[in-house]
């Protein structure tokens, strides 16, 4: 069965998509234009009240939340493709502490990021530079720590590329390639040859060939 995914191929979205991709899943990518509004159309409201993406269709199964799909997939097809959950009980607690850290301490500085740097203008708002000052500055202090962790490990559940990885690569693509931030990955060796060892992967490469961002026109 082929899984629908709804969504722009940016950000969250790509999430699923490298996920699929690692799983060796069948996918069909349902475009959700959200500069257009069509996150709000009452069709797609029916699948995500909240009118964000992605939303997944498995079958009748459907699914919102970049994270919890990813998850869902993971242990659905635990021994297909890549193991992305760890193979014992502490390896799983990891990528879930590391998964969290992403969510609730990476995400929020890099998106406010993405936000004023990016797509201030086309969301018809003008950019903050305090904003974009104070973002900057709390996202370097989470990277302090990811170093700290990167210097005694591979990855950043361990030794073992993991959903917690995953996550990241959304927006760690931003930075380096849309912000002009990269000099935050590059001037952390440990978290630069991460992200050349993550950016690398074969499934965000083809992730990244599905499509790249643009800003409406």
């Amino acid at each position: 069965m082929v899984v629908k995914v709804y969504g722009s191929v940016d950000a969250s979205p790509q999430r699923v998509l490298a996920c699929l991709v690692e799983k060796e899943i069948d996918f069909e990518i349902i475009p959700i234009d959200l500069f257009k509004g069509e996150h709000k159309d009452p069709e797609f409201l029916k699948l995500q009240p909240f009118g964000q993406v992605p939303v997944i269709q498995d079958g009748d199964y459907t699914l919102y939340e970049s994270r919890a799909i990813m998850r869902y997939y993971a242990e659905k097809f635990k021994s297909q493709g890549t193991e992305l959950l760890g193979k014992t009980i502490e390896e799983r607690g990891l990528v879930e502490q590391w998964l969290e850290v992403e969510a609730q301490r990476f995400h929020p500085p890099v998106y406010k990021l993405v936000v004023h740097i990016l797509l201030a203008s086309a969301l018809g708002f003008p950019s903050d530079p305090k904003i974009i000052q104070e973002s900057e500055a709390k996202l370097g202090k989470v990277l302090d720590i990811y170093e700290e962790r990167l210097s005694k490990s591979k990855y950043l559940a361990g030794d073992f590329f993991s959903l917690a990885d995953l996550s990241h690569l959304p927006f760690n693509q931003h930075l380096v390639a849309d912000l002009g931030k990269e000099h935050m990955i590059r001037d952390r060796k440990h978290v630069s040859a991460w992200w050349d060892d993550i950016g690398n992967r074969p499934s965000w490469k083809k992730v990244l060939q599905l499509g790249v961002f643009e800003l409406p026109k």
